[in-house]
């Protein structure tokens, strides 16, 4: 397990409660990504038994979407956690531009709710 990524989504989840504390983001902004985190982990983890099982499969495009909107935390951890979708390379390159595309989004929002207070 790489607690190297474990560490990054935990500290980024925890930055984000603490710009909110301190009036920097909405209270919602946090409260939004802890949500999507557990979805986008929950999904991993049903991919990953259905892998095993050989069953229905949850599309890589609904886990990048799943991470894109905010949910990377959840899914970074749950890579780890479940070992699921950690090797494949085509799908960390996608998934580390939903991360970064994430992050320039969040920052733009932040920006710009900082700027029109």
């Amino acid at each position: 397990m790489n607690m190297f990524a474990i560490g990054f989504a935990m500290l980024f989840m925890v930055a984000l409660g603490g710009l909110a504390a301190r009036g920097m983001l909405p209270t919602i902004v946090p409260v939004f990504y802890a949500a999507a985190s557990i979805a986008a982990a929950i999904a991993y983890r049903l991919d990953k038994s259905a892998a095993e099982r050989n069953a229905w499969r949850t599309s890589e495009t609904m886990l990048h979407v799943m991470a894109l909107i905010g949910g990377w935390p959840g899914a970074l951890t749950a890579q780890q956690v479940f070992r699921h979708k950690s090797r494949k390379l085509s799908f960390r390159l996608a998934f580390w531009t939903t991360v970064a595309l994430n992050c320039g989004a969040l920052t733009w929002f932040a920006w710009m709710a900082r700027r029109y207070r």
